[in-house]
């Protein structure tokens, strides 16, 4: 089977690449000529472990194709996939502008039945805007052709992408017809040969799937920040109290660990894109609502933690920043609390050496140095020279077990702040250090 999937971004990009380890013959479109060139040559937009090893053997192989214009396919595929982008406008409701204009192309360039299939993140009822829009192209042409529209949303890990791809919980399609059934289930037939998990439903359910699924986990992210506040006021410890309520099997471990805040591509944008489709349809989703309040609110936490162990000034100070990303194993630094973190230090006139294993480069794109008030530094212990302060965004292996002794001898300071809650506190305290968590 032949497809296109137009979007090489994160989504994109590793749809095509494992659709093409598979066997199908991928074509990845994107109007970014630059992107598709450095794609040809075997650099890759965006770290995600395995992605470049992944790509490059694809398309040696000749399963894995890009161009610019999906003109250039769109004749010899049965299925096109729209994987761009859908940021949120400023009233937190997610711009279809990409996916209504992919839309529009695929209506005028289709010229036999073809089935396009939305991927991008997209509030319900986008698929009946998208059908809208390929019925207009196709009167304004003065034909009728035949095409389907389904709905398949990513539940995609960043820094465990391509094995959630390759090996998947669950499959999530909403389809209008049988046709279109038989061919998302021909599609990933090969992913789930021992165990057929394709859960197939209408188009709304399956586009509110998506929405749902990342407003729960975002719920029991900020339910435990919350918690974890309060453990903070009443003296309780939110380490003990995340393994006494994760060791219910109604409740389980996962998503429960309190820190300094959510950030990424998906769960901010999709919990003020699910609290804005509720307004638009007059009903207030008030848990939703809460939980992204709880979030920004946290992101401020590690800095409020710091203010509290200097005595409210922090201007002159150095504070070293260890993590940059949002999580582990991404360079991804879209709504990541060291954003929020650094624009708090440095408006308070604190300086900053940050050190993250591989989101140095993208720090630098968004922020510089800010007029040199920002350096980065090739390691974790370089960070900490001369500074105030440690504080920990990212739980990177690496970050998880420093050499406290080495730390405290090339600090100026004594102070830690840990932010994912990871370090012991006995061992940073037998060093010498001051520690502040999170609910501990």
């Amino acid at each position: 089977m032949k497809i296109a999937i137009v979007g090489t971004g994160y989504v994109g990009l590793v749809t095509g690449a494992c659709f093409a380890e598979m066997g199908l013959d991928v074509t990845c479109v994107d109007t970014d000529a630059a992107k598709i060139e450095a794609l040809r040559c075997g650099r890759i937009p965006i770290y995600e472990p395995g992605l470049e090893a992944l790509v490059a053997r694809n398309a040696a192989a000749g399963r894995l194709h890009f161009i610019t214009d999906l003109a250039g396919c769109i004749d010899r595929v049965q299925v096109v996939f729209t994987a761009v982008g859908t940021p949120p406008d400023e009233n937190g409701a997610a711009d279809l502008g990409h996916v209504l204009e992919v839309a529009r192309t695929f209506g005028r360039l289709i010229r036999r039945p073809t089935l396009l299939v939305i991927k991008s993140t997209v509030p319900v009822g986008t698929a009946a805007r998208v059908r809208a829009a390929v019925e207009r192209e196709l009167a304004l042409r003065g034909e009728t052709i035949d095409f389907d529209v389904a709905s398949n949303p990513e539940f995609l890990k960043e820094g465990a992408a391509i094995k959630d791809f390759m090996s998947p919980d669950r499959v999530v399609v909403g389809v209008e017809s049988d046709a279109a059934r038989k061919t998302m289930a021909r599609i990933y037939r090969p992913f789930l040969i021992n165990n057929f998990r394709v859960l197939f439903m209408d188009i709304p359910s399956a586009e509110m799937t998506k929405y749902a699924a990342n407003a729960m986990l975002a719920t029991r992210i900020s339910f435990m920040n919350d918690i974890a506040n309060l453990c903070d006021l009443v003296g309780a410890d939110v380490e003990r109290v995340r393994q006494g309520i994760g060791s219910d099997a109604r409740i389980g471990n996962k998503f429960l660990y309190a820190g300094c805040g959510y950030g990424g591509s998906c769960f901010p944008k999709d919990v003020k894109a699910l609290a804005r489709t509720g307004r638009e349809h007059g009903y207030a989703m008030e848990v939703v609502e809460a939980v992204d309040r709880v979030n920004e609110r946290q992101k401020n936490l590690p800095v409020e933690k710091l203010r509290a162990l200097t005595g409210g000034d922090l201007a002159g100070r150095t504070v070293a920043l260890w993590g940059l990303a949002y999580k582990p194993e991404t360079d991804d630094m879209r709504e990541a609390p060291a954003l929020v973190a650094i624009d708090r230090l440095l408006g308070e006139g604190a300086r900053i050496r940050a050190y993250d294993p591989v989101a140095m480069e993208e720090c630098r794109r968004r922020l510089g140095d800010a007029d040199g008030r920002i350096v980065y530094t090739r390691t974790m212990y370089e960070a900490a020279e001369g500074a105030d302060a440690v504080m920990l965004l990212t739980e990177w292996k690496e970050l998880r077990m420093p050499d406290w002794a080495r730390l405290r001898g090339a600090m100026r300071g004594d102070i830690i702040v840990d932010g994912r809650n990871i370090f012991d506190r006995a061992e940073v305290e037998a060093a010498r250090l001051r520690y502040a968590a999170i609910g501990k």
